[in-house]
């Protein structure tokens, strides 16, 4: 919609930060997830109190929100980069 409305400069300035904030949020997704999932496996090994404490729990709450961002959330959002990417070049000869 962007190219045909506004034209190729537009859809360019779009490319580019779709793919600076895509990739960025990507890593911090993963690198999240990782945390809050190491996190936990350090409370369970007797820091903070260990298990059956509300740190343990927590962690256990902070864990099930890292699992999706490191395992689905940041992977998908390079899947994402390239669909628009792709789309964009396919395209492209319609906007100029």
């Amino acid at each position: 919609i962007v190219g045909f409305v506004l034209g190729a400069e537009a859809l360019g300035g779009l490319l580019a930060g779709v793919l600076v904030t895509g990739v960025l949020q990507a890593v911090n997704m993963a690198n999240a997830g990782g945390a809050w999932d190491n996190a936990k496996k350090y409370i369970e090994g007797g820091a903070h109190g260990g298990k059956g404490t509300e740190v343990h729990a927590a962690a256990v709450v902070g864990d099930t929100v890292g699992d999706p961002f490191k395992d689905t959330y940041g992977p998908s959002l390079n899947i994402l980069l390239e669909l628009v990417s792709i789309v964009a070049l396919v395209f492209a000869p319609l906007f100029s």
